[in-house]
């Protein structure tokens, strides 16, 4: 039995780009949705091109043409959208409606992997406003999926290494401190850092394995379930110098939201969440929900000692 044809929606952006070189990787027939809406992106053109050389083929449809869109998807059996999830207020939102719709009309995928990769909202009910819409969002899509009775798999990855893990898990900046870093709490609270690179081999594994079909897959490999204080002497121990420590209260880190912007805002929420709270690990994975390192442990992921090398 051959493997899946697998359509990437959003495969020039972040982590859309590494999900199609993983699939091609693994021997995926591999298609990227190519939306006229790149304009005269250059950068997103020439990746388009660079994934054909590789041997994927480039499936133009826009979602202002939404016949287009139902055709792309009856080219394949497996669609995997990666637009951003990050803020994806309002229009994404509707895109990725727009796109559950299609898949429905359709009738022919087998396998729907939705933008989720970071925390699960449906364990996120409670959170703080602004930053909950994210999460709320999220829900509408997987409702409405669910009620096409499309068939599922949602990939929590926890926290993208190049934006939590290289800067010690400081805001405002992606390379590590220097000197002085600020400790959440008492820094004892544990998260999960995963190299995206992985993320995409396990989003890629999942394709075709019955284990994960109409459930919740979490990235979360035991040697990279760390806290806050792990990660930094992780680093300290890679450069051999100590850094200055400087404890942040919750009451006030979240005081530091006043005065931010939308985006300032939900990143202070969903920090609060991670750092404070624990959401990425205060629970048992369970029903209907299964660990990417278990069900694959030829995946030799990336520790966050080996990434951390790099920004030496």
């Amino acid at each position: 039995m051959g493997k899946s044809k697998v359509l990437v929606v959003g495969g020039t952006g972040y982590i859309g780009r590494r999900i199609v070189e993983a699939s091609l990787k693994q021997g995926h027939p591999t298609y990227v949705l190519q939306r006229p809406e790149i304009g005269l992106d250059m950068d997103k053109i020439q990746l388009l091109l660079s994934f054909k050389k590789q041997g994927a083929h480039l499936l133009r449809a826009s979602f202002s043409d939404y016949h287009s869109l139902v055709d792309a998807v009856k080219h394949v059996d497996v669609v995997i959208s990666a637009m951003s999830g990050v803020h994806f207020r309002s229009h994404n939102l509707l895109l990725q409606l727009k796109l559950v719709e299609a898949i429905k009309e359709a009738g022919n995928i087998k396998q729907f992997l939705p933008s989720e990769f970071g925390i699960n909202p449906a364990r996120m009910g409670h959170a703080l406003e602004p930053g909950r819409v994210t999460f709320d969002e999220k829900m509408v899509v997987r409702k409405a999926i669910e009620e096409a009775k499309i068939p599922f798999t949602y990939v929590i990855a926890n926290c993208f290494a190049a934006y939590f893990a290289a800067n010690l898990s400081q805001m405002g900046i992606l390379f590590p401190p220097t000197d002085t870093v600020n400790i959440y709490g008492d820094g004892n609270v544990k998260a999960v850092y995963m190299d995206e690179n992985d993320i995409a081999t396990y989003t890629i594994k999942a394709v075709d394995d019955p284990r994960t079909l109409n459930k919740t897959l979490y990235a979360r490999p035991p040697d990279n379930i760390l806290s806050q204080r792990e990660l930094v002497q992780k680093w300290e121990k890679l450069t051999g110098k100590q850094l200055q420590k400087i404890s942040v209260s919750e009451q006030d880190f979240l005081a530091s939201m006043k005065g931010m912007d939308f985006v300032g805002q939900v990143g202070v929420g969903h920090f609060y969440h991670i750092f404070y709270e624990g959401c990425l690990t205060n629970f048992e994975i369970g029903e209907n929900e299964e660990e990417a390192s278990n069900l694959y442990p030829e995946v030799k992921y990336t520790r966050m000692d080996d990434f951390l090398k790099v920004y030496l």
